[in-house]
């Protein structure tokens, strides 16, 4: 008697569309989506946080960030390879549960919704101080409340709106950063008024192009790497745009030049025109420490409102993100039934639900600040990791499931699969594994796993429960 073979299994339908059968809107037009994802790789982590990630570095912060870039590049290459064949709201979170299952797909949603409200709080925070700096006789919690209330209300209306906000708040941010960055080439060429060519002086001088030995390349790698975080929402966003796959594949292959323009050529200007070890560097901000080096007059108030917007921006954007990616998980049957409501094309309770998590996390950072609100930032310190580690080995497994049944789908393809696949896997665990040599990233790291192994615990024994419950055919 002779066996037929058995054929393999198709990949499991899983679908993101609300109870009733309400979607989304594709309200945002395609000068959103290509705005969003030019301005949205320029973020506070940027102007901010890169004073400490060169103190560390010195001039070799250029290395550094073109290297974690390379990373981010490969892992968008990826998302953006699942996301034009399947565009969806809930992006790698849909891609993990039908490629893996639907465990992974509950873990790495809500760990990326986690991370997103948490960054809400922290850039309101962060907007507020600035706020409070201009107008001394009000409270943080003033401006709090006003920003939470602008950017809850901008999201609760049509998707357009936010595509709006978002598309004259990236412009605002490349304008800036452009002007920089001539100013930057102007100076370094001695050509600015005022100005002599540095040559490479501060890139060889003041201990070298690695002052501080592997130690500090280490840790400017590891502030480069979480600078970039939030490119992913580009993707949630193109799946409400009007052409979903022309929009992923459009954002997709433009991010080499723009991550290399914005991050990478703005640190080699930094580091060029000024020395790495100006106090100022790290006290104010690199950028503010160039602006004044070139006798730009109110460089530091100037600065102040470009952060301020991009603190804005990302405000805005990840409540976006957040409240669909919840919506997805809700609408798979992954999270509270009661929130899967869509009203005209958006989903207002995410986004409130969304909201109220981000403005809460708030008040514990005013009631516990050293206890509860430390380990909530512990606990998402390396989600940008996990995240990217599932969207990697989503896309190993989806890729092939991909040229098998539906090749025609491959508009975006991975670079050299799945060689670079396997190549960008092994940075994610060389960076989680970098994070343990100090201490403040190894409590991250060790809070982040954590909170990564009980969401996929809840996430299998949920996927049991409803395997069990299931007719059986």
């Amino acid at each position: 008697m002779t066996r037929t073979p058995a054929t393999p299994a198709p990949p499991r339908e899983v679908t993101d569309q609300a109870p009733g059968g309400t979607t989304l809107s594709h309200g945002l037009k395609q000068r959103h989506l290509s705005m969003i994802a030019l301005g949205g790789v320029i973020g506070a982590g940027l102007f901010v946080g890169s004073g400490a990630g060169i103190a560390a570095a010195g001039p070799a912060i250029v290395l550094a960030y073109a290297a974690s870039g390379l990373l981010v590049m490969l892992v968008m290459r990826m998302l953006g390879e699942m996301s034009a064949a399947n565009p969806s709201s809930g992006t790698f979170s849909v891609h993990a549960e039908r490629a893996i299952g639907p465990w992974a797909g509950f873990a790495a949603g809500w760990m990326f919704w986690v991370e997103l409200c948490v960054g809400i709080t922290v850039e309101a925070i962060g907007a507020a101080a600035i706020m409070v700096s201009w107008f001394p006789s009000t409270d943080s919690w003033m401006w709090v409340l006003l920003f939470m209330a602008v950017f809850c209300g901008t999201n609760l209306t049509a998707v357009g709106n936010f595509g709006e906000f978002e598309f004259w708040f990236a412009a605002l941010k490349v304008a800036a950063i452009g002007v920089f960055l001539v100013l930057g080439v102007l100076a370094i060429l001695g050509v600015l008024p005022g100005t002599s060519a540095p040559g490479a002086d501060n890139l060889s001088g003041h201990g070298g192009f690695i002052p501080n030995g592997a130690n500090g390349l280490v840790i400017g790698l590891l502030a480069s790497v979480f600078a970039y975080g939030g490119l992913e929402t580009v993707t949630i966003a193109a799946a409400e745009s009007e052409h979903p796959v022309k929009g992923v594949a459009q954002a997709v292959r433009t991010a080499m030049w723009r991550i290399a323009l914005f991050y990478v050529g703005s640190m080699l200007v930094v580091v060029t025109v000024i020395p790495w070890n100006n106090a100022s560097v790290k006290e104010e901000g690199p950028y503010v420490a160039v602006l004044k080096y070139l006798d730009i007059p109110a460089a530091g108030q100037i600065m102040n409102v470009i952060v301020l917007i991009a603190l804005l921006s990302a405000m805005n954007a990840n409540i976006y993100g957040a409240s669909r990616i919840s919506h997805s998980l809700v609408a798979r049957g992954e999270g509270p039934r009661f929130l899967g409501k869509v009203t005209r094309g958006v989903p207002r309770r995410t986004v409130l639900a969304s909201s109220a998590f981000g403005f809460f996390a708030v008040l514990l950072s005013y009631w516990w600040p050293d206890t509860v609100f430390k380990w909530l930032l512990y606990m998402t310190g390396a989600a940008v990791l996990v995240v990217w580690g599932f969207i990697a080995v989503t896309q190993l497994r989806m890729r092939r499931q991909l040229e098998r049944e539906a090749p025609e789908k491959l508009v975006v393809r991975m670079w050299l699969f799945p060689g670079l696949t396997y190549l960008a896997l092994a940075g994610i665990v060389a960076v989680l594994a970098l994070m343990l040599r100090e201490e403040g990233t190894r409590v991250q790291l060790y809070s982040t796993v954590g909170l990564t192994v009980a969401l996929c615990l809840i996430g299998y024994v949920r996927q049991r429960l409803v395997a069990a419950k299931a007719p059986k055919s």
